[in-house]
């Protein structure tokens, strides 16, 4: 059974920083595209970043230059860094593993809410 559980959310100030971990477990996060996933209210989930099994990654264009995806395939663990952060990223983020191959949706972690007031 696969299970994503993040963490690290919690309520920042503007220009603040915050790293979200997502912990892994029955996968091997290395057999998986990795990816950030965020959902403000009223608005649809939107990819925040990704990184591939072969570690390559993409950003949305709203988060290029401030935030950072990252994998530790020792602890099974993907972690996103937030810097410069905005109200505007104020969400919350889900962790999403897709196998290689599959053509499905993956596995969805539960969320972590990150707030960033003004």
């Amino acid at each position: 059974q696969v299970q994503l559980v993040e963490s690290g959310g919690g309520l920042v100030q503007a220009g603040g920083s915050l790293r979200l971990s997502c912990a892994a477990s029955g996968t091997i996060i290395s057999n998986n595209h990795m990816g950030w996933y965020r959902q403000a209210p009223g608005k649809p989930r939107e990819l925040v970043a990704r990184i591939t099994s072969g570690g390559s990654t993409d950003y949305a264009d709203s988060v290029k230059g401030r935030f950072a995806i990252s994998r530790d395939n020792a602890k099974n663990t993907v972690y996103l860094q937030m810097n410069s952060l905005k109200p505007a990223d104020t969400a919350v983020y889900y962790c999403n593993a897709l196998p290689i191959g599959s053509l499905g949706y993956g596995y969805w972690g539960k969320g972590t809410l990150v707030t960033v007031s003004s």
